[in-house]
């Protein structure tokens, strides 16, 4: 086999340098000639007989003028309309056979430029064939031959031209479209895949946050009760044994997400939602935060990203709460209106004169709390109080 460098190809027919003719341009100038020579000899019956020799001439160079009808067409066109037009000049008949190198040349112009600029050169060259056809032709030539044959025959090619061009540049608009497409469609999958990791990052943090933070305050609880109130100990034992239970759950749903396809048949924990907002209060009062919650309005149906997004605002927020206030209570409150879910939890930690938490805006939970309402299309608002403690404010819509 050839190497790939020189393995010859359909390409190599058309010519390196756009200036000078190739092989194919050749080809076509000698096919074209054979086909026009007749033209140079042929007369009406009965009239008088012409040498050959200033036809055949003219003939070869408009035939020589197609060896650049790709790089000049407008110059090709021109040289064999002047060819054609002294060939009736010296009596000829203006046949079709005449007229072969013009009509190539007039495609190639359709082909290459715009449809303005290949009409206006055929209508040119339709007049002045058909006026010196008039002025200087053979008497006895039909007038069909004068003026309709020439028209049609020039037309023909230059409208096969124009349609080529449109098609072709129909269908290098539907190829440059399913490209963009194409490539459309697999930024959408980087972008919903780069998302989805994302979330599943923020789900981690807060699944590893929350019950981390409740199973350090449970461990410490134990070392300072276990010497004189082991019954107490025990029973706090058995809480934080249900806190790494519940933490290994979640986490096992969460990156449950990347399991492989041979493993979707195993079952895994129910998302969570505002359904499980009392489980959840309920199990910061083992880490010596009470969590009231409470709900104003009529309660309704929210969308699943704006459910669990609930939930997990509020998760992160206690959990913040537990980490970095000296607070004993905190408050959840559920406001429900027509269009949207306003969810509030505050706490009773020291005045804004204390510095015991990072600035609003600051840290992870705060920016996955923002991200996380922004997600669903809702506000996100966290600051300190100035009766003291701290408050995250979300407003989530009802449908997203």
């Amino acid at each position: 086999m050839l190497p790939r460098a020189v393995r010859p190809s359909a390409e190599s027919w058309v010519p390196v340098n756009p200036n000078r003719p190739g092989p194919a341009d050749v080809a076509v100038a000698g096919a074209v000639f054979a086909c026009a020579f007749p033209g140079s000899v042929f007369t009406l019956p009965g009239g008088p007989e012409l040498p050959w020799e200033p036809g055949a001439l003219l003939t070869g160079v408009s035939c020589v003028a197609l060896l650049w009808y790709r790089c000049l067409p407008r110059t090709t066109v021109v040289v064999t309309a002047l060819s054609a037009t002294a060939m009736v000049g010296i009596g000829h008949v203006l046949s079709v056979l005449l007229l072969g190198p013009l009509m190539v040349a007039l495609y190639s112009l359709a082909l290459r430029t715009d449809r303005r600029t290949a009409n206006s050169f055929t209508l040119g060259g339709i007049a002045l064939l058909v006026g010196t056809a008039f002025l200087v032709g053979p008497a006895g030539e039909p007038l069909v031959l004068k003026l309709g044959g020439p028209a049609a025959w020039l037309l023909l090619p230059t409208s096969l031209g124009t349609a080529n061009r449109l098609r072709g540049a129909y269908l290098e608009a539907v190829r440059a479209r399913a490209e963009h497409a194409e490539r459309t469609r697999e930024e959408e999958a980087l972008r919903r895949v780069a998302e989805e990791r994302i979330r599943i990052a923020r789900d981690l943090h807060d699944v590893v946050a929350h019950h981390l933070v409740l199973a350090n305050l449970q461990a410490g609880a134990v070392a300072r009760q276990l010497p004189e109130r082991p019954v107490e100990a025990a029973r706090i034992v058995a809480e934080l044994t249900g806190t790494t239970a519940a933490a290994l759950r979640e986490l096992k749903s969460t990156v449950g997400l990347l399991r492989h396809s041979d493993d979707r048949d195993r079952p895994t924990e129910p998302t969570p939602g505002l359904a499980r907002l009392p489980e959840l209060a309920a199990s910061f009062e083992h880490a010596g935060l009470k969590v009231a919650v409470r709900v104003e309005g009529e309660p309704r149906p929210l969308s699943a990203g704006a459910d669990v997004t609930a939930y997990r605002i509020a998760q992160e927020a206690l959990t913040n709460v537990t980490k970095h206030a000296d607070a004993r209570s905190a408050e959840v409150r559920l406001v429900y209106s027509a269009v949207a879910l306003v969810l509030t939890v505050r706490d009773d930690g020291p005045g804004p004169g204390t510095r015991t938490r990072a600035a609003p805006g600051g840290g992870y939970g705060l920016i996955g709390m923002r991200e996380r309402a922004h997600s669903v299309g809702g506000r996100f608002r966290a600051e300190r109080r100035r009766e003291g403690g701290f408050e995250v404010v979300a407003e989530l819509p009802l449908q997203t």
